[in-house]
């Protein structure tokens, strides 16, 4: 488990140092994603040390939202007070992507191959 979590964190630790070496508008953590999945593709999966290590994240996935319920409760007021800007942003970026995902769906499906 403890190479699982050296690799995550390394690649993490690497999307970081792009991410502020470049300035990119892009969190590191995310970068970082993007290179272990092309890592894990290039090798051809994951290996059983890092499918625990992921799992046993999972389990516990629920406890990285305690600090974003705190967050949400310490800044009820705000939240209170810009209500009508936080509806709107979430009705649109929701119509949004189920659009969005209807037309690459649909595109997908037009593609599809006939025979399989």
């Amino acid at each position: 488990m403890l190479r699982g979590i050296t690799l995550l964190l390394l690649f993490q630790l690497a999307g970081e140092v792009i991410s502020r070496l470049f300035a990119l508008p892009v969190p590191g953590p995310v970068i970082g994603m993007a290179l272990l999945f092309a890592a894990l593709a290039w090798r051809g999966g994951t290996d059983e040390g890092l499918r625990s290590t992921a799992a046993n994240l999972l389990q516990h996935l629920s406890l990285l939202f305690v600090p974003a319920g705190v967050g949400v409760m310490l800044h009820l007021h705000r939240i209170a007070s810009e209500w009508r800007p936080i509806v709107a942003a979430l009705v649109v970026s929701t119509f949004l992507t189920i659009t969005v995902t209807g037309l690459v769906l649909r595109a997908l499906h037009v593609h599809e191959d006939p025979q399989s």
